[in-house]
């Protein structure tokens, strides 16, 4: 009991630390632009988790609980995640100069209803539960992002994709620790890998100042240290302990901290029908990670 308590406080700790970076990212935006930002938080990240994994790998050691794993398929794994988180953050970057920190934290938590809705693409199949989510977070998505005129916020738009590939994302990891894969190494990876392709398109396509780094400096290491290596590792830390479907559930609150550190720290304001939206978005997500008796009835009669 004392076990769950202590994971569910430590990922709820990850959810705040995750939500309000938003508002970092937001305001680290006023400085630089967005893959000088991407490039230098997730170098940091990376930096950060070395001596973790160096930690872990004593403290498995002393338990005598070390796993062999692949380096191959972590150094894979870990490369192939990182072009998908560049891809994902870039998008979340840019779209966050256009929108609110707030619903950029919600419609990015839309990840969760698309993994298996890529899955089911792929060929798995899905139940009825998360189409009804898809259809309750399209309406949320309407409420919050669709204009009078019927258009979508430039940056709404932009946050979508960037949902879309951090569930490629999901879908990568899920597949690679199922082969083996060490997390938290495969994480120090993906840094390394997105933030050298953002340096790279950065000393391509902006201008970095090092006086305007300067002046993003809090929120490039808040996120880099605290969203990318910190969170990162309190989550691999409170799922030990923790059931997956709370987990995630926890973990999806960050959307709500997002909106609330929003209005906090930056005073963004969010309309009725907006509100709404983030509300309709929020239970989709919710909705999705909940295990019904009907269906566990149906898996049992299958099996």
């Amino acid at each position: 009991m004392l076990k769950n308590l202590r994971g569910s406080i430590i990922l709820l700790v990850t959810a705040v630390i995750w939500g309000t970076s938003f508002v970092a990212q937001s305001e680290g935006m006023k400085y630089v632009e967005p893959f000088t930002y991407n490039s230098i938080r997730t170098l940091i990240g990376g930096i950060v988790l070395l001596p973790v994994i160096a930690g872990f790998k004593l403290f498995s050691k002393s338990e005598q609980t070390e796993k062999k794993t692949s380096f191959k398929t972590t150094l894979t794994g870990g490369i192939l995640c990182g072009f998908a988180l560049c891809v994902a953050s870039s998008f979340q970057q840019v779209g966050i100069v256009y929108t609110t920190a707030g619903k950029s934290g919600f419609i990015t938590a839309l990840y969760v209803i698309l993994v298996p809705v890529i899955e089911f693409a792929l060929g798995r199949r899905t139940s009825k539960k998360i189409w009804l989510c898809v259809a309750l977070a399209i309406v949320g998505f309407y409420l919050l992002c669709i204009k009078d005129n019927f258009g979508v916020g430039f940056g709404d738009l932009l946050t979508l994709v960037c949902a879309f590939f951090f569930a490629i994302h999901i879908i990568v990891i899920d597949r690679f620790i199922s082969k083996g894969a060490d997390g938290v190494a495969m994480a120090c990876v993906q840094f390394f890998t997105s933030g050298i392709i953002s340096f790279v398109i950065m000393l391509l396509f902006e201008t970095p100042g090092i006086e305007y780094i300067y002046e993003a400096r809090f929120t490039i290491l808040y996120a880099g240290v605290m969203s990318c290596g910190v969170a990162y590792t309190l989550q691999i830390v409170g799922q030990r302990f923790t059931a997956p479907t709370v987990a995630t559930l926890i973990m999806s609150l960050e959307s709500v901290f997002a909106a609330l550190s929003g209005w906090l720290i930056i005073g963004e304001q969010l309309s009725v029908k907006e509100l709404f939206g983030c509300l309709l978005v929020f239970a989709a997500v919710v909705f999705a990670q909940v295990n019904l008796p009907f269906e566990n009835r149906k898996l049992k009669k299958r099996e």
